[in-house]
């Protein structure tokens, strides 16, 4: 028996490439912002308030719930933290 052998978990699980490679964009700029959130010793309420959004919504990204967050919205989370993100596209 073959077994399939994928590039990420994305890769498994997503029905499309493309949901694949939004997934991917999503979870790295969630690690990031979390990263970040750690690496400053922010708590819940702080990062909230650093970010302009709810500490409930902050709970929800610290605890993974990727389905609950758009690109846009990871991107404005990461500027207001200063941070900024880069594009790259390559060819495969």
């Amino acid at each position: 028996m073959m077994r399939e052998r994928y590039n990420s978990v994305w890769d498994a699980i997503m029905d499309t490439p493309q949901e694949s490679l939004n997934m991917k964009l999503r979870s790295d700029l969630m690690l990031q912002i979390r990263q970040t959130i750690e690496m400053n010793g922010w708590t819940q309420k702080k990062a909230a308030k650093e970010l302009g959004v709810t500490q409930p919504r902050i709970s929800d990204l610290l605890r993974g719930k990727i389905d609950l967050f758009s690109l846009d919205m990871l991107v404005n989370m990461l500027a207001s933290m200063g941070e900024e993100v880069e594009i790259k596209i390559k060819a495969t």
